[in-house]
């Protein structure tokens, strides 16, 4: 298969397994996106649909949210991990949105990365599923397959956001990316592997990653 039939390949397959595509973190509007988005950070998209109600019952928008204080949302969101950092950086954004934004969330890679606590990867997710603006937030889902189908050579996630953005067609990068994160946790995980129920990396998997998995088979 050329480069070109893989990647056609990795499309079709996704769109045929995941036609809906279901939005990982639970939010209503843009302002809880970049909350929960910042939250997963080291952290599962099920223990923070989990702590996100309970924080948002408190306050869902940035001028509720500065009545709070950063010990008050921290001891809220402290099962999610890194809370002491989290909880500064929702304070201190929160802040900054309604100084700067009048409360609402920018819509530009440049404001998002200045607010507290929130990086490329935050900026990416949120510009694409709350504003439909083409972007591919990689994570290590979508950092493993893109390795293990050899689009992309994995030394670090910067050089892999380069190659999904080179290789696979802007308008379908905000589905993309999602549907390779499902993909990535139903067939092709880091641990538990199964090859025979991974179709895309059996069939168009890097050489030496398909050696590996069947050497480590017979020992």
């Amino acid at each position: 298969m050329t480069k070109n039939e893989k990647v056609n390949f990795v499309i079709n397959t996704l769109y045929k397994l995941y036609p809906e595509i279901p939005i990982p973190l639970d939010h209503k509007d843009p302002y809880t996106l970049l909350i929960a988005v910042l939250m997963s950070a080291q952290s599962t998209d099920v223990r923070v649909n989990q702590i996100t109600p309970l924080l948002f019952e408190s306050a869902d928008n940035p001028y509720d949210m500065v009545k709070l204080t950063v010990e008050e949302i921290r001891d809220i969101i402290k099962p999610v991990g890194l809370s002491p950092m989290k909880s500064k950086g929702i304070h201190g954004l929160s802040k900054i949105l309604i100084e700067k934004y009048d409360g609402k969330v920018p819509r530009t890679y440049e404001a998002l990365e200045a607010l507290p606590a929130v990086g490329h990867k935050t900026a990416a997710v949120v510009l694409s599923q709350a504003f439909g603006i083409p972007a591919f937030p990689v994570d290590t889902h979508i950092h493993r397959l893109m390795y293990r189908w050899n689009l992309s050579n994995g030394k670090n996630v910067v050089q892999t956001e380069k190659d999904a953005k080179r290789l696979f067609p802007e308008e379908l990068w905000n589905d993309l990316h999602l549907q390779i994160i499902w993909y990535g946790r139903e067939y092709s995980p880091a641990r538990g592997w199964n090859l025979e129920k991974d179709i895309i990396t059996k069939t168009i998997g890097r050489k030496s990653v398909l050696d590996d998995y069947y050497k480590s088979k017979k020992s």
